[in-house]
């Protein structure tokens, strides 16, 4: 495996339609209440994140009835209730009062603000969804939403679509640029202005358990919002490769897309399923935190509350580049690496490229990478995603094991050529 290429061995991967799920991690036990304890004084009010009202329940998303898809059934409604704070709440030994956080917007509001800057993307390779970055129509979607037609030539400018906004307006669009490695791209819908720009907000700032919605065109039904929470973060993920599923009665239309490794991809249970790619995850203010790109599906078709998306930071760097010229830089290591075996997880080195940012660094065919800055390496595809979120540039620390000792070196990456 090519720490800046897909991974060799792994060729069942995370993908749009992807096998085994990674574990789930568990919630943090709330401590009950003892009786008779006295209530302490409310504490003085803290700034809060944003979530969403509590008292309130709201549909998100279209209910389906019984839809068959491959066997399965698609379609449901997903509702949210928070209730209020019952306030403070004492725990032994020490008292501790906790607070319900709130905010002035519900599920609702924030669907009905983002709603304009999300468009449903249709082609002759299939069906997508796309984010509105620009007034005079530019939207950012996924390259595997736009693979078929950037195929033959036809990038730049020859790949027509049709993009239909939330008023029920649609109007032709083109392919300004697009990036496989990280499955971003931008295309520009023509003759059209006024259009809502998306808030775009910071991926860096997200925690575990934060509420989202997913916005996007699952199965062709434009304007489905869904409703859930921040699952886990930096996840590593490998997507394309397969036939895109259409809804039932439109055919095999995909197209096989090509594989491509993501490093820091953001979980959610917010229902995603095929078409919502391209789409907006965004969070309890409104603002975009990643581009839809990804589910798990554990051998079926459709969602079963494991979806990625590509965090906005991300997108952000790779959409200016693609405006702005269309040609996107990634951070080379120069190292071939593949799964460890035994009982030390790790990436191990199986070759280094003369002259590269690894060989300056030291790094030897047979050392076993563990860590690439703070993240610790669980295999070779921890190693590609985390190359490609780098900069060209950036330094980073390497840690490894060379005949039993733990080792480290400081690495520059250098612009992929």
């Amino acid at each position: 495996m090519n720490a800046n290429e897909p991974g060799e061995q792994n060729t069942s991967g995370w993908s749009q339609f992807g096998d085994t799920p990674p574990t789930a991690g568990g919630f943090p036990r709330r401590d009950t209440p003892q009786p008779g304890m006295p209530t302490p004084p409310p504490p003085p009010p803290a700034a809060v994140r944003p979530g969403f009202s509590p008292g309130k329940k709201a549909i998100a998303g279209l209910a389906l009835a019984a839809m068959a898809l491959g066997g399965g059934v698609v379609g449901a409604a997903v509702a949210t209730a928070f209730q209020p704070g019952a306030g403070p709440v004492a725990a032994a030994p020490a008292p501790a009062s906790f607070r319900q956080a709130s905010s002035t917007f519900t599920i609702a509001d924030v669907a009905q603000k983002v709603e304009p800057s999300v468009v449903m993307i249709q082609g002759n390779s299939g069906e997508g969804s796309g984010v509105v970055l620009s007034a005079d129509g530019l939207i950012l979607t996924n390259n595997h939403v736009v693979h078929g037609a950037t195929q033959g030539g036809l990038q730049g400018g020859g790949g027509q679509f049709t993009v239909k906004f939330s008023d029920g307006k649609t109007a032709k669009a083109t392919v300004v640029g697009t990036d496989p490695a990280t499955d971003l791209a931008v295309i520009r819908a023509e003759g059209v202005s006024g259009l809502t720009a998306a808030a775009l907000g910071n991926s860096d700032s997200l925690r575990v358990g934060d509420p989202v919605l997913a916005l996007g065109s699952p199965l062709g039904l434009q304007g489905s919002v869904t409703a859930g929470i921040i699952s886990a973060l930096d996840r590593t993920l490998t997507v394309g490769g397969e036939q895109q599923q259409m809804p039932p009665g439109w055919g095999q239309r995909g197209q096989t897309g090509e594989t491509t490794t993501i490093g820091g991809a953001i979980q959610t249970d917010a229902a995603i399923n095929p078409g919502n790619s391209g789409g907006a995850l965004v969070d309890a203010a409104g603002q975009v935190v990643g581009i839809n790109t990804a589910i798990a599906t554990g051998g079926g078709t459709g969602n079963i509350g494991v979806g990625f998306a590509i965090p906005i930071n991300t997108a952000k760097q790779v959409a200016d580049q693609l405006m702005n010229g269309g040609k996107v830089t990634h951070a080379f290591l120069g190292v071939s690496v593949t799964d460890a075996t035994g009982d030390v997880p790790g990436a191990l080195v199986r070759q280094v490229t003369a002259g590269s940012p690894a060989d300056k660094a030291g790094l030897k065919e047979g050392d076993l990478i563990t860590k690439i800055g703070d993240k610790a390496v669980d295999g070779g595809d921890t190693v590609v995603g985390q190359v490609r979120g780098f900069k060209v540039g950036q330094q980073v620390q390497i840690t490894y094991v060379r005949d039993g000792k733990p080792q480290s070196t400081t690495v520059t990456l250098a612009e992929k050529k």
